[in-house]
This record gives structure tokens, sequence and C-alpha cells, in this order.
């Protein structure tokens, strides 16, 4: 059996007899687990091991762990920073931050991976344009060069965990007020004037960044429908004129942001058409089984493989990793994070 394009969610710490069955259906190829799904390290272990032997290949199982407002886990797990904290120690040492980026890139994978979590949706690659409250501290800089120097720094940290890297949210959510779970965002300029959105894609991209997410955001001067559903920015540009190779996500389909594209079933069939590999569908358990019911996919051996090569790589066991000269050297930097980098003025 292979994976299926669907990302759903199970309810509390442990499965039940209904969601084991839910997770052997076809179309299930990955599961997100969330703050509910956590009660402590041993607990954690044990639901990620449950889900993974649920079916032959192994389910993915993901998370959204990327520090500051965006960790679902956190007794037991480092408190990782904010991304903008890891642009201030740029913005005071170019060599401290990057190092600090890719340290951190690698603390909270590696001790997802000693866990079983095979993928984390990081790093978030907005720019910070001080005008998006659901971004805000989640951007690592305003400046695209600086994000881009620091999402690499950063995805070379997971790599070297045994994780794949998945830059959000594609094409860019960092210009527009409304936050896409309540609302759907406009971004109303030409593409010409959102190069420097896209270029922190590029140098990931040149780097060999695995994953994308692709954000329930409007562009009216480039396509008519939310870039999460839109051919022009997904199989023509993404795949097209980046050349990327790798897997690509819609944003969370129950999300407010996608109502516009039409019911759940549309909305899936919209962003498969449009070149989404994986689609997540998040805290409505009625959407997951209309889906179950009445989605039609075809068979596409590409998607079906890209969706494979998420599965993390080995990993030791927290106890080891932790007893580890780099876990002891992560852990120190970011002991120095609590305290804000010291400016010159000179």
């Amino acid at each position: 059996m292979t994976l299926g394009p669907l990302m759903v969610d199970v309810q509390g710490t442990e499965l039940s007899a209904e969601e084991r069955e839910m997770l052997a259906h076809p179309l299930v190829g990955s599961v997100i687990l969330f703050t509910r799904n956590y009660a402590d390290p041993q607990q954690l272990a044990k639901l990620v091991a449950d889900i993974h032997a649920v079916r032959s290949p192994a389910l993915v199982v993901g998370v959204d762990h990327e520090g500051g407002r965006v960790q679902r886990f956190r007794e037991g797990f480092s408190r990782l920073p904010p991304a903008r904290r890891i642009g201030h120690e740029y913005d005071a040492s170019p060599a401290a931050g990057l190092q600090l980026a890719r340290e951190m890139g690698w603390l909270m994978a590696a001790e997802l991976r000693a866990h079983g979590v095979d993928l984390s949706f990081a790093p978030c690659v907005d720019l910070d344009y001080g005008v998006s409250e659901v971004i805000g501290d989640r951007a690592f800089h305003a400046r695209a060069a600086v994000v881009g120097e620091l999402a690499v720094a950063y995805m070379h940290g997971m790599r070297d965990a045994g994780m794949v890297a998945t830059a959000k949210h594609f094409p860019g959510h960092g210009a527009v007020v409304a936050d896409s779970h309540h609302a759907l965002p406009v971004d109303r300029r030409e593409l010409v004037d959102m190069d420097q959105d896209l270029a922190p894609y590029r140098l990931l991209l040149a780097n060999g960044l695995a994953g994308v997410m692709v954000a329930h955001v409007l562009y009216p001067q480039v396509d008519s429908v939310p870039a999460s559903a839109s051919v022009r920015w997904i199989r023509d540009y993404l795949r097209g004129e980046l050349r990327f190779q790798g897997v690509v996500f819609a944003d969370d389909l129950s999300m407010a942001g996608a109502a516009a594209i039409g019911d759940i079933v549309e909305r899936a069939q919209r962003a498969l058409a449009a070149g989404c590999d994986v689609l997540p569908v998040c805290n409505h358990r009625p959407s997951v089984l209309a889906l179950l019911d009445g989605l039609k996919v075809a068979p596409d051996a590409a998607a079906a493989l890209r969706r494979v090569r998420l599965r993390g790589k080995p990993s030791v066991d927290p106890a080891t990793l932790r007893a580890g000269a780099r876990w002891q050297s992560a852990a120190a930097l970011l002991e120095r994070c609590l305290s804000p980098p010291e400016l010159r003025l000179d």
C-alpha cells in the first residue's frame, strides 16, 4: 500500500480503534500532532510508534514545532526561541546568527526524531513586513537575503538530525494583515513585486529543500484562486520556473482561507489538480470522513515516492541524545538566547 495524500489528526494521547481504522485507509499517508496529543515524552514516543505500526510503509508523523509561539511539545523538550530571536543574533553578528540557526534547527529536529516524529513544518521563511500578526516573530528577518541565509543554515541543522525541511508559507504570507486561519488574505501585488518574498525559496531550492507548504492567500494579479489551489503558482511557477522537485503541502484545508475554493472535497480536488502532494485536514473529523468517502485520486507514482521520502532518518533515544556533546553545546546556545543579544553601536 502506498501513502495517500491526506494528512489527518487524532484526538488524544493514544489511538482509538476508530482512528486505527481511519489511518489504515489508502487515502491517508500522514498524521499531524497537536498539543492535545502530548502528555510526556514517553507517551509521545509510544503514540508515534503506534501510528507507524498501523501499516507499511509507515505513515509519516509531523508536527508544527518551530519554536516560540508555535511549539506543540514543551515539558520535556527544549523551549526553542522564535525565529526573530535568531534574526536578532544575526544583526549583532552574522556568524553567530548562522551558528544559532543551524544549532536550533538541529536541536528541534533531533529532539523530535528521538521520539520518532518524522517531520516538523519549519522553517517559516515569510518576510517580516510588520503587518502580519499570524507571522510576526515567526519570521527570521525583514530582509530577504538574511531570511534566506538563516533558513538554509536552519535546514542544514535539521538535515544533520535526520529530518527534511518544509519551508512555508509559499509564496509569502508576511505582507497581508488577515490570518488565513480565519479569513482569506488578499495580496494585491504583481508577481514582479514579490521577488524578495520568493528569494529565500530560490536559495533553499539551490541547497536541496525537500518540502514547501503553500499558503491560502489570494494573489489576484497572478491567479483568481488562492495559491494552494493555483496551477499558476504550483505547477507553472514552483515546479516549472523554480524547478522544485520535492513535496508540495497545502496548508490546512480546514482553514477559513481555503473555504473560497469550495466544500472540503472540492478544496482537496483543486489542490491535487494544482500540484499539491499532501493535503492536511486538521481539527474537523467530519471533513476527513467526507474526504475518505468522496475524494477520487488518480494514481501518481512520483507523488507517492515523494511522500515516502519524508520519513525521518534513524535516531538515538532521548537519553543518549541529551548525553551527547552536540546537544550539550546546543543547550548552552539556547540558554544564552534567554537574554537579548548585546548590540554595540560603534
